[in-house]
């Protein structure tokens, strides 16, 4: 499935160009918040009994602590099909956050005349 998701969501970054790929240290603020954090709510959950993993469905590898990697594979992936998709939006509506680099425009527009501004 995390596949599908990645498949899925690569076209937006081909055909729209959004980006994201490109800006590793952007990818990586938005990453390195959450994935730790929910390996370790994951690791406390499993402990204490409040979950845990099929192994039927799992690939077979675990990392330290017994977490399966496809379970810290899912803090990765989903999170960044999430951006791709938002900076796809962002590139179709034209929308900007204002932390884009100024002689760049993400959202593909043409850049503006010096006479238009």
């Amino acid at each position: 499935m995390l596949a599908f998701c990645l498949l899925g969501t690569l076209p937006l970054e081909l055909v729209l160009r959004v980006g994201v790929y490109r800006r590793a240290r952007r990818l990586a603020l938005t990453l390195l918040p959450v994935v730790p954090l929910f390996v370790v709510w994951d690791l406390y959950a499993v402990s204490r009994g409040h979950w845990h993993f099929d192994a039927g469905q799992l690939l077979g590898p675990r990392l330290p602590g017994g977490l399966p990697v496809e379970e810290v594979a899912f803090f990765a992936v989903v999170p960044l099909a999430a951006v791709l998709t938002l900076e796809a939006v962002r590139a179709v509506r034209g929308w900007v956050v204002g932390d884009e680099p100024p002689d760049s425009d993400p959202a593909g527009a043409e850049p503006a005349s010096a006479g238009s501004r």
